[in-house]
């Protein structure tokens, strides 16, 4: 048995038993969940520096994670489905996602309360939904979760390596700063062939920063000197060292694997989740990576060959993977054009259809073991198309051609999203150039996640794939995208090539490898993508809404995560003042309730295609007649 204990911290009333639908009252349940495994199973085979963990007296590897759990007090009145949210660097996502939880309440990732559970989707649908640790790095305030695993051993010793750690100020972190925390700590203060370089960007050359103009503060910082003198914002930083403390971080897939295997089909008696029919799993950004990258390592099966997930929903993967299964891995690494780019993410096999590699030669998919594959539905925003190589799911790397999805895939692009899309956006522009995209994927979300479970409990498909389609003329590379020429607004200098693997401790230094091919939704006249599930907020839309922006530091380089929103002019008189083309909301709706109508019957088409629920349908035609563009 893998998962060889269980130990509860804590079990409360969850919303001081609010009834949910007709699931009732749920529980909430906390504790530990302690695991073995075998370094010589075929099953733990894809898990890299295994082999180099410490082993107990029966020879096995032992580690233990944190779990967090919400279930129906009464399991009877439950659905039988187990809802698995992989935590994203430890937090929890979906009631964000699905139940337009706002991230900053403070009981996002605490849920404790009715408001915690938004609009009670989740919990209104009977599902028992799990949380547990798979990064040891993550932290563990405020209800994150975590994992022990161990560390790799070489001669009974930590392991020693030379890797490369790069750093910015200024996009994810803080805006400045004198001295920068390590991945990893070092393996001794004494390194005079330690190399600390600076860029602009990461088609730049690097420059050498002296050695004598540096040190290592301690084992895990540096700082620039004389002593108070800042990093520069924006620039990329990278650091060649010795460094030790890699732990087997592949564990957190078999850890998954096990615990949701466990729950399923041996059913802890302490935790009384009753009876498991179905499995699900979720994943958004970071943690939709990492299903796809589980499905790939083959951890759909268990140790006894049993199918882990019935149906995995992925959402704003891209075509990546996460750094997490290699020495000294960095599962927090996300490639953007500007950082990160030359760290393992986006390899090779991309789709659920089989490929062939142009690049290596391989012929592949992420889905090739029939017995255990699980029924999958990838989403993506309009971002994972510039800048995560999202069209490698659905189109031929080499050949470019559109791919027939196996049966049991779906790919969707919720059109005129950016990667955060969802309620609580601001939209005001930050470190970018345009302000930000308000538009929210969550209904279409919930959707799709409905249309899953029906998929996978009564076989009923799901609605046909959206993407943009090569055949149709809507997949385009990305300098063909011309967009309207309005005053102020900055326009993409191109996307984020998605780059062949490289040596990510010693990548190219001069130039890098021929990207692959990869495409991006076409645009209609307002500059709004013609491709996707439209939401009525881009089929009847109020602005140009986009998946990329600019930073002002950077303006010929596509921004982290954020897309635009430019907003049309009220009148004619006004769009002309402005020198902007596009017709005012005047001349496109002739009044608030002309545009009402207009977004009422977008509603009604997507909800007959089963594309947005009746609820959302409702919700958005009541936040149009409150509208204050008019």
């Amino acid at each position: 048995m893998a998962i060889t204990d269980i130990s509860i911290s804590d079990t409360t009333d969850f919303a001081d038993g609010h009834a949910f639908g007709t699931a009732g009252a749920y529980v909430r349940i906390k504790g530990v969940a302690h695991g073995t495994l075998d370094p010589t199973a075929a099953c733990n085979a894809g898990i890299v520096d295994l082999d180099r963990a410490p082993r107990n007296a029966k020879g096995l590897v032992e580690y233990a994670t944190d779990f967090d759990m919400v279930r129906p007090k009464d399991p009877a009145r439950g659905s039988g489905i187990l809802v698995y949210d992989v935590p994203n660097r430890g937090s929890k996502r979906i009631f964000n996602l699905l139940d337009d939880v706002l991230p900053s309440l403070p009981g996002s990732n605490d849920p404790k309360t009715r408001e915690d559970a938004g609009l009670g989707f989740l919990l209104g649908r009977g599902y028992t939904i799990v949380w547990s640790g798979w990064d040891p790095g993550a932290p563990r305030a405020n209800a994150m979760l975590g994992g022990d695993f161990p560390t790799a051993l070489e001669n009974g010793k930590p392991i020693v390596r030379r890797i490369r750690d790069e750093f910015h100020f200024g996009t994810r972190t803080t805006a400045d700063g004198s001295i920068r925390r390590l991945s990893y700590p070092a393996a001794t203060l004494d390194q005079p062939a330690a190399r600390l370089t600076v860029r602009d960007r990461e088609s730049d050359q690097r420059s050498e920063i002296p050695r004598d103009e540096w040190e290592f503060l301690d084992e895990r910082t540096i700082r620039l000197l004389p002593p108070g003198r800042n990093f520069a914002p924006i620039k990329i930083y990278e650091l060649w060292y010795e460094a030790t403390g890699s732990k087997v971080l592949g564990i957190g897939y078999a850890s998954v694997r096990d615990l949701v295997s466990s729950l399923r089909y041996d059913g802890p008696a302490a935790l009384g989740v009753g009876e498991i029919r179905h499995a699900i799993g979720f994943g958004v950004s970071q943690s939709g990576r990492f299903l796809r990258h589980f499905l790939e390592l083959g951890m759909n099966a268990d140790e006894t060959g049993q199918k882990v997930f019935d149906g995995v929903f992925s959402h704003v993967a891209g075509a990546g993977k996460v750094f997490a299964n290699h020495s000294f891995s960095m599962p927090g690494r996300t490639a953007t054009q500007h950082e990160d780019r030359l760290y393992p993410e986006n390899w090779f096999p991309f789709s659920a259809a089989q490929t062939a590699d142009p690049v290596s030669g391989r012929i592949a998919a992420l889905l090739n073991r029939p017995a255990t594959d699980p029924k999958l539905i990838e989403t993506n925003s309009a971002t994972e198309y510039w800048q995560k190589g999202a069209s490698l799911i659905h189109t031929d790397p080499g050949l470019r051609r559109d791919l027939k999805l196996p049966d049991n895939s779906r790919a969707y692009l919720v059109a005129g999203t950016q990667h955060g899309g969802r309620p609580g956006v601001n939209p005001a522009p930050g470190p970018c150039v345009n302000p930000r995209n308000p538009h929210s994927a969550t209904p279409a979300l919930r959707a799709l996640f409905a249309a899953l479970e029906d998929w996978v409990v009564r076989g009923i498909a799901p609605p046909p794939s959206r993407v943009p389609s090569i055949a149709e003329g809507s997949a385009v590379l990305a300098k063909s995208v011309a967009m309207p020429k309005v005053p102020g607004f900055a326009v993409a200098p191109g996307d984020n090539p998605v780059l062949p693997s490289v040596d990510w401790i010693d990548p190219p230094e001069a130039s890098s490898p021929a990207p692959y091919t990869t495409f991006v939704s076409a645009v209609d006249a307002d500059g709004n993508e013609t491709a996707g599930i439209r939401l009525p907020q881009i089929a009847v839309p109020l602005g140009t809404y986009t998946g990329w922006n600019v930073y002002k530091a950077q303006p010929d380089e596509l921004a982290d995560r954020d897309g635009s929103f430019i907003a049309f002019a009220r009148t004619k008189a006004e769009r002309e003042a402005a020198g902007d083309p596009r017709p005012s909301l005047a001349e496109r709706y002739g009044s608030k309730a002309g545009y009402v109508e207009q977004l009422r019957q977008a509603a009604a088409a997507l909800v007959a295609e089963r594309l947005l629920l009746q609820d959302d349908a409702e919700r958005l035609v009541a936040v149009a007649e409150n509208c204050a563009a008019f």
